[in-house]
């Protein structure tokens, strides 16, 4: 191992020993489930803002994006990061607000528990499936940021990927098992902050490296359909391929996701004050935009510096970012610390994700499966061992999932994501803003969407053509529909139900 790795490694190693500090500090501080999956309801503006974004901007932030915009130019990331940036600013502006009060008003600590007491669902059928939602789509989500770092750490120092993916699950998975819900955003917090570094930093170093901003884009505007939003360039024939209007309504519905995002809507319902969302807001939707447009600046930097011959052609694009911190720490102890944090940047954009879901994951195993299915009377202390074992049990799985170093992360969590804005979006839309709806349509909307993703996934969209649409926009249609209309044909709510609805719209 050379000395430039030596410094790379030391600078991981302290981040990660930070981050389980985090973990033990945090856990003196977990006296109820509520505390452990919601922090107490206590998360500031900047926490609640930075922490829904860095568990949101996982590693497909730093190598997926960054990835596709190297191999195909600009449009696809463009279209996508579109698409996620209004549907970022939405989902602040129309559900983080009226989340806090219902989630409060009703006493949910998760979203399954969100949804069987917005209804009235006192079987817990919705908790169940939600919860089941919850796990199918998360533990592949996870097996995404696990890959990220397996491929880190073969890519950079050679090792082993299984080896490099076991030991960073174990770090996530004892400061996430440890400190619940504030040890995971407050890290993600300054996993944020690491973040934008390593984005900065490798933006200008990387124009520097391929000559400078002229040249960058000099060499992006000589490739084929690199720039236009119209064409995708297609780097194995070196041709472009039109980038029609379908395929850009189709990458655009990637937004819809975050109606239905449970490691995102679980921080609105924790932010400690509502007045508060609208700072928390702000912070968050500026950020997502500055951080997705210079990833794929950053894919274009890194396609000029193979151009001028400083980087080989990529066989993974994805590991655009990683390529660079390479170089950039070949220039003495100083670059070399700079890009440890630049790796650490990519980790933290893994680890953020991960615990994030993992705790989501957790609690949906633990409150809304074992505690209201099986054992009723279960103690908070038996409840948070469940949840700590879930969290282990389901990190093994997501290694398991993850154990094919060829994995595109893009893909995985593009599916996952699907999964999520089918399942959930639009029953926490109309949730939050039909009274007319009931647990009937909820089930029919939740079950539909969910499985809609697989039968689009796998059955129609390999028919190519008109059906190669992203599976979240049928999904979510057909969810939207199967709510209302078997919420329509079915007993209308009434009760605490629509006493509980009216206080919100009240307030």
């Amino acid at each position: 191992m050379s000395f430039s790795q030596i410094c790379i490694l030391a600078v991981i190693i302290l981040y990660l020993l930070f981050v389980l500090y985090l973990g033990i500090k945090f856990s003196k501080g977990n006296k109820t489930t509520e505390d452990y999956y919601l922090g107490g309801r206590k998360l500031g503006p900047i926490v609640t803002a930075m922490s829904a974004e860095a568990s949101d901007m996982s590693s497909w932030l730093l190598l997926g994006i960054p990835g596709l915009a190297y191999a195909g130019g600009f449009a696809d990331p463009f279209w996508t990061s579109l698409g996620l940036a209004v549907g970022t600013y939405l989902n602040w502006l129309i559900v983080a607000a009226r989340l806090r009060k219902y989630s409060e008003i009703n006493g949910s600590a998760t979203v399954p528990a969100f949804f069987s007491n917005r209804f009235g669902d006192d079987k817990n059928i919705l908790s169940l499936i939600s919860a089941i939602v919850i796990i199918i789509f998360f533990v592949p989500y996870t097996a995404s940021g696990f890959s990220a770092c397996g491929k880190l750490f073969k890519s950079l120092f050679g090792l082993d990927y299984m080896t490099s993916m076991i030991v960073f699950a174990l770090v996530i998975i004892a400061y996430t098992a440890l400190g619940g819900f504030l040890a995971a955003s407050t890290s993600d917090l300054v996993q944020s902050i690491i973040m934008t570094i390593a984005l900065a930093t490798i933006l200008f170093y990387g124009a520097s490296q391929a000559g400078g901003w002229g040249a960058v884009f000099d060499n992006a505007k000589s490739l084929q359909g690199y720039l236009d939003l119209n064409n995708t360039h297609l780097m194995e024939t070196s041709s472009s391929a039109p980038y029609n209007t379908l395929t850009k309504i189709s990458t655009l519905a990637w937004g819809l996701g975050y109606f239905g995002m449970p490691h995102i809507l679980l921080r609105f319902m924790a932010i400690e004050k509502k007045e508060k969302l609208t700072i928390s807001r702000r912070i968050a939707s500026i950020w997502v935009v500055i951080a997705m447009f210079s990833a794929i600046i950053i894919g274009l930097v890194a396609r000029a510096m193979t151009a001028e011959g400083v980087m080989p052609v990529l066989d993974d694009p994805e590991t655009a970012i990683i390529k660079i911190s390479d170089i950039l720490s070949r220039h003495g102890i100083f670059t070399a610390c700079v890009a440890g944090l630049i790796l650490a940047g990519i980790l933290a954009a893994t680890m953020s994700t991960a615990d994030s879901q993992l705790l989501a994951a957790a609690s949906s195993a633990s409150d809304d499966i074992c505690k209201k299915m099986f054992f009723k009377d279960m103690s908070e202390k038996t409840s948070m061992l469940i949840a700590r074992g879930a969290v282990i049990v389901m990190s093994i799985i997501a290694l398991v999932i993850a154990s094919n170093p060829d994995s595109s992360v893009f893909q995985i969590v593009s599916f996952a994501w699907a999964g999520f804005g089918a399942a959930f979006g639009p029953l926490m839309l109309l949730a939050l803003f039909w009274k007319r709806t009931n647990k009937y349509g909820a089930l029919a909307g939740m079950i539909s969407g969910g499985v809609m993703i697989f039968v689009w996934k796998f059955l129609v969209r390999p028919l190519g053509g008109v059906w190669n649409i992203y599976e979240l926009l049928p999904g979510f249609i057909v969810s939207l529909v199967f709510i209302v209309v078997v919420s329509l044909i079915t007993p209308a709510p009434e009760g605490k139900i629509i006493e509980d609805f009216e206080k919100v719209s009240a307030k």
